[in-house]
């Protein structure tokens, strides 16, 4: 390629964007907090949270769905948002109410 042609062409491609161009992400996540959890969602409250999510600050629920035991990890502060999640398998549970 012609030298002339390429350091043009290489200043278009790598100059930033427009500022219209650069905000197609659009509004801020919300924050799925408790209060919206408990009104939406099927669960189960649990004392505590399993071991391997236990943590100072944190409150856990249940919903068992997709043969899975969902767990949702709530901070205890401010509007108690949604700070964790994991699924456990369903056939964990087999022979347990034998």
């Amino acid at each position: 390629m012609n030298i002339r042609l390429a350091l043009p062409l290489a200043a278009a491609l790598t100059a930033p964007l427009p500022l219209a161009a650069q905000e197609t992400e659009g509004p801020p996540a919300m924050p799925f907090t408790y209060e919206m959890f408990e009104a939406s969602v099927p669960h189960v409250d649990i004392a505590v949270c399993p071991v391997d999510l236990a943590a100072e600050g944190r409150f856990c629920r249940v919903a068992l769905f997709n043969d899975a035991f969902n767990i949702f990890i709530f901070s205890e502060e401010g509007e108690q948002p949604l700070v964790g999640f994991h699924s456990y398998d369903a056939e964990l549970m087999t022979g347990l109410f034998d």
